[in-house]
């Protein structure tokens, strides 16, 4: 059985509907579940109705409304692309039902912007003994980059020493600012303090503070921002020759303009105020006013460039690779009506939903992505709209 319940109706999960509808050979039947059915009903128009065959509101805040419809449906595969609060409800509800599970970012309390992999993890032994499957991060970062560091252990290292995974955004969108995945999610992660492994231990930096200018293929040079990213957590944990691991987004000199204007003012705060006789959260009111992610594909010019720096040892000597993935905004418009950055995530949560569907990638547990077997996956991103490149080159970054 290869019928699948997507869970979320934002950009991302739009990429995935579309994707999973084009290849009926790994997804028989898809069925679409959000907080708001309105969503998910023009995601059926767009998709057909043929393909995306039931659509639903639950609050995925929830397990036991996430059960009820898992019952309802009977999927082998629950997709979660909604918010990352809701990781641990949807995987409680998987549990209760039996159902495999895969997300694209890990877990993060609403009431504290801390994502860490540690609340999952602890799901590993309960999956196990209930034979069911949790894939975790599965989108490009984490989840791409990942399999780019597996993949390059395997075939270009004999240890891998030095790592900085890389995001670049060079396309325009027009706005004055908007942020290209949920603004709630976007800003929590990048106003908290960023933090990189190095030599056995975290160490942490002010927010923004470490900047580094780097030439990204096909883009050009961008300044880019050392960040704390949860793929780190996962990749020291399970490439213990790592003596460094380190991650780098850029940021327009617009763009941090105006968020240090509105950190100034206590527009990203998460802690409630009163206003008129009710509490709200400043940052959840911004989000209101914001761009919607998806509604930003229009127009969108220029293209992403995301991948891997590593540096390790091969045959007793040192050398660096480039591996990376660049993906035009405007290409992912005339696809599936999206911008590149939820067309990168959405891609390789569909590709990771196939393997676990074909038994590709199968084990009972909680696993991250560069646990398994690399080589399928990227051949299906060269297949699916992510081709990739290799290159050995001098690393940019300084010891």
């Amino acid at each position: 059985m290869s019928r699948v319940l997507i869970i979320g109706a934002g950009g991302v999960a739009g990429v995935v509907v579309k994707k999973c509808a084009m290849l009926p050979e790994y997804f028989s039947e898809i069925h679409l579940a959000s907080r708001t059915l309105s969503k998910c009903e023009a995601l059926q128009k767009e998709a057909g109705k043929d393909r995306v065959v039931g659509v639903y509101q639950v609050d995925a805040d929830h397990a036991d409304e996430v059960a009820a419809l898992i019952r309802k449906v009977e999927p082998a595969l629950v997709i979660n692309v909604a918010l990352p609060y809701q990781d641990l409800p949807i995987m409680d509800a998987c549990l209760e039902t039996g159902v495999h599970y895969l997300d694209t970012a890990n877990y993060e309390p609403k009431d504290e912007a801390k994502f860490e992999y540690s609340w999952q993890w602890a799901y590993h032994e309960r999956f196990k003994e209930k034979g069911i499957m949790a894939l975790l991060g599965a989108g490009f970062d984490p989840g791409v980059t990942n399999v780019f560091t597996a993949y390059a252990a395997k075939h270009y290292f004999d240890e891998i020493h030095y790592l900085d995974i890389v995001d670049c955004n060079g396309g325009d969108h027009g706005q004055a600012f908007a942020t290209n995945f949920n603004p709630e999610i976007n800003i929590r992660e990048i106003t908290q303090r960023g933090k990189y492994w190095e030599n056995g231990e975290w160490h942490e930096t002010a927010p923004i503070s470490v900047r580094e200018d780097l030439d990204y293929p096909n883009v050009g040079v961008r300044a880019s921002y050392l960040l704390f990213h949860e793929e780190l957590e996962s990749l020291v944990k399970h490439f213990p020759t790592l003596k460094r691991a380190r991650f780098w987004m850029t940021f327009g000199d617009q763009y941090l303009t105006h968020l240090r204007v509105l950190e100034n003012v206590g527009m990203t705060s998460i802690e409630p105020v009163e206003f008129q006789g009710q509490k709200i959260v400043p940052l959840e009111f911004l989000k209101a006013v914001l761009p919607n992610p998806g509604s930003l594909a229009e127009g969108y010019t220029g293209m992403t460039c995301i991948g891997t720096y590593v540096t390790g040892i091969k045959d007793g000597k040192e050398k660096t690779i480039f591996i990376f993935n660049n993906c035009d905004h405007a290409m992912c418009n005339a696809e599936v009506g999206a911008q590149a950055v939820s067309y990168t995530t959405g891609v390789p949560a569909m590709i990771g939903a196939s393997m676990m569907l074909q038994e590709r990638w199968m084990q009972p547990g909680v696993w991250n992505m560069e646990q398994f077997d690399p080589d399928e996956f990227m051949e299906r991103l060269n297949k699916y709209g992510l081709p990739w490149h290799v290159v050995e080159c001098e690393s940019p970054f300084k010891r």
